[in-house]
């Protein structure tokens, strides 16, 4: 990869345009129907709420979370700076209503100001470049009081038990032969980018909430990811099974703040100026 003239965002894009015919076929990535897509229903409606809204989704995809906020009545405009993977989204839900798909960078969507309920995204943030601008730009499309949903982890390593489901899946690897479907099987393009990213050495709410309150939202909640690994276990073989237990993955919501009126405003400046007692 060193001297190709590329930006680190054209290495992406063309890494997950690569992936977008076999993209579904990779453990994780497709949401099937059944006790899966009821898990991450369920998560989606903890974060948003029931009432239908109008939802951005980021980097969206072959659009398996767009089918998730579908079903749940959502409007999405759901974008993807990937040609490729947005033909697939579009064939996939040609027949639905309530949904747009755009062309657009994640990171600098060119929406409107204050225009969605919400925001979503699914194992975007650690591949952002420049995560201020960006978590700047998703503040500016929300309207006031809007969400932002996240769900992502820390792929860069294993926790200790991630480490011994590692080792196992790595015997199956040696009997069964290698998933050749699973990240895997573009580890070396995979590890060049993710050694050039902010979050290269692990995507961690740790190091995300203080960027994210910079940014000015507020009310930040911490979900466990738990029930939809559950939910993936119903259904997976054994090397898939551990799989779910590799890295440490989380949901986060927050939400842009309320504007304050006018009044209020002045109202507060005139007590910040009254003499204290």
């Amino acid at each position: 990869m060193q001297g190709r003239n590329y930006h680190l965002k054209e290495d992406i894009r063309e890494y997950w345009s690569e992936r977008s015919k076999t993209f579904d076929l990779a453990f994780g990535h497709r949401i099937p129907p059944g006790p899966e897509l009821t898990a991450w229903a369920a998560a989606v409606e903890r974060g948003l709420g029931s009432k239908p809204l109008k939802v951005l989704e980021l980097a969206c995809g072959t659009g398996e979370v767009t089918n998730v906020l579908l079903s749940l009545g959502h409007q999405v405009t759901a974008l993807d700076f990937s040609e490729a993977m947005l033909a697939v989204a579009r064939h996939k839900h040609a027949t639905r209503e309530g949904v747009r798909f755009i062309l657009a960078d994640a990171e600098q969507t060119m929406e409107p100001d204050g225009r969605y309920d919400a925001v979503v995204c699914r194992h975007l943030v650690w591949t952002l470049t420049t995560p201020d601008q960006a978590l700047a730009d998703w503040y500016r499309v929300l309207k006031p009081g809007g969400k932002l949903l996240i769900f992502d982890g820390d792929w860069a390593k294993p926790t200790s038990i991630g480490k011994l489901a590692s080792f196992a899946i790595g015997l199956i690897d040696r009997v069964a032969g290698i998933d050749p479907h699973y990240d895997g099987a573009m580890s070396d393009r995979h590890q060049s980018i993710m050694g050039r990213l902010p979050f290269g050495a692990g995507l961690t709410v740790e190091r995300l909430a203080p960027l994210i309150e910079a940014a000015g939202f507020e009310s930040i909640e911490i979900g466990s990811h738990q029930s939809i690994a559950a939910a993936q276990r119903q259904t997976a073989d054994l090397r898939n099974r551990l799989r779910t237990l590799l890295y440490r993955r989380f949901v986060l919501c927050c939400k842009r703040p309320h504007e304050v009126s006018d009044v209020q405003n002045s109202d507060a400046k005139r007590t910040d100026k009254l003499p204290q007692s």
